[in-house]
């Protein structure tokens, strides 16, 4: 697919092509890749979804805001949306990765549209990276809320699993009461980001999932 079908997949056409040329050059092939675009991008993602989400949603809480930017923003939700307009046929990628099948990676494909997104915020602004964000979620943002809401630690497994890291780690640091009438305290630590969260209940299982909610609050806070 040639990059004048990709703008128009996206709905933007670049003033400076050079910058989504740019996108779409993987670190195997060339010192000038993507990876900066993708760490802009990556944050102006978020930012777009959480404001869609939150002019939507207005009697969601902040717990169901955060988990349903988790679902939208995840890297397989990114890669299913990057095959939807073709953006693996306009990957420059370098001879290996092209070999072992680069072009069609869940974490290449998801990381080189977060640096689409980046390079649409530099050539236009944040209203024109809103916009394609905007038209490239349209269908989830719209059924988001029809399926039923998973819940925080298995949205906790899934992003670590798809980002190719250690599964979190629970540990009880607290019981206060007895059996029938107790509290429980629990620690989330995802050592590959050295980051700890807290979650109290009434249950062992109720406190795990607090303290995956508050993991999954600071991961997007971390990237």
């Amino acid at each position: 697919m040639s990059i004048k079908a990709l703008q128009h997949r996206i709905g933007y056409n670049f003033r400076d092509p050079s910058t989504l040329k740019s996108a779409l050059t993987h670190r195997s092939a060339s010192r000038d890749n993507n990876e900066r675009l993708e760490f802009l991008g990556d944050a102006a993602l978020g930012f777009a979804v959480a404001d869609a989400l939150y002019t939507r949603f207005s009697e969601a809480s902040e717990a169901d805001l955060t988990l349903m930017r988790v679902q939208l923003v995840r890297g397989s939700t990114l890669a299913v949306i990057a095959r939807e307009i073709g953006l693996g046929s306009c990957l420059s990628l370098g001879a290996g990765e092209r070999k072992s099948g680069g072009t069609n990676r869940d974490s290449i494909l998801a990381d080189t549209l977060e640096a689409v997104i980046g390079a649409v915020l530099r050539d236009g602004g944040y209203p024109a990276a809103q916009g394609v964000v905007a038209r490239l979620l349209k269908n989830r943002l719209d059924s988001v809320r029809e399926h039923p809401m998973k819940d925080p630690k298995t949205l906790l497994q899934e992003e670590l699993q798809g980002r190719g890291e250690v599964l979190p780690d629970y540990r009880v640091v607290e019981k206060i009461g007895d059996a029938h009438d107790g509290r429980y305290r629990v620690e989330c630590r995802v050592d590959s980001h050295q980051l700890v969260s807290l979650g109290e209940g009434t249950s062992r299982r109720d406190a795990e999932k607090e303290a995956a909610q508050a993991m999954l609050k600071a991961l997007g806070n971390n990237e």
